[in-house]
């Protein structure tokens, strides 16, 4: 049996996303995630052969949940799934190693191919994403204000944008309260910006976190 595991913060998308998968006999359903920091927990005790996360998780969006499993050497693959077309979003994911990208609204006609193929260890993308990234690359439009934050520096604003505060930050990023500090400096310099108020605009804008 293949092991799989849904992240998602609302009910009717698991519950959707566990009616796909179901329709495979020889795959499980192992556990359900709320949040990014649930999903990890999860994931470590039940190791799945793919993790299914939205992208716009709270705590932890998808993109941290895939570094953190990889920083505690999971062999988890993870399928991050967004409702937002943003190839910058897909740039992201490749550089925090994730393998598998897809559209929330192409999940009934692509999930299980999706799942299929992280299975064998083979990348999957969804296709329009991928050609708005190439169409990028190939005219040098990447050199954007914000696609110079890191994965981490992202990751942190979203935190910041939820209400945090630096200490709680570093409790659920395992990272130090001057690391924090330091990419949240980092983040605001890079993005021009010299207030709170300023990144949770950005990250409401960038649809990290909900208006």
């Amino acid at each position: 049996m293949k092991r799989i595991l849904i992240a998602d913060d609302h009910e009717v998308v698991r519950s959707g996303l566990r009616a796909i998968i179901d329709t495979r006999a020889d795959w499980i359903v192992v556990g359900e995630a709320t949040n990014g920091e649930q999903a990890v927990a999860l994931a470590l005790e039940t190791r799945p052969d793919v993790v299914v996360v939205d992208y716009s998780m709270p705590l932890m969006n998808g993109l941290e949940v895939s570094r953190r499993l990889k920083s505690l050497r999971s062999r988890s693959e993870v399928l991050v799934l967004t409702m937002h077309e943003n190839e910058e979003l897909l740039t992201e994911a490749i550089l925090a190693g994730v393998r598998g990208f897809l559209f929330k609204s192409d999940a009934r006609k692509h999930l299980l191919s999706a799942i299929e193929a992280l299975m064998d260890r083979r990348p999957y993308f969804t296709s329009v994403l991928l050609e708005k990234l190439l169409h990028d690359y190939q005219l040098n439009k990447l050199n954007k204000p914000d696609m110079l934050l890191t994965s981490r520096e992202q990751s942190v604003v979203q935190l910041i944008a939820e209400g945090h505060t630096n200490r709680s930050i570093s409790v659920i990023l395992q990272l130090s309260v001057k690391t924090v500090e330091t990419h949240r400096a980092s983040a605001m310099r890079k993005l021009g910006m010299s207030s709170t108020a300023e990144l949770v605009r950005y990250a409401i804008r960038k649809k990290l976190v909900a208006p």
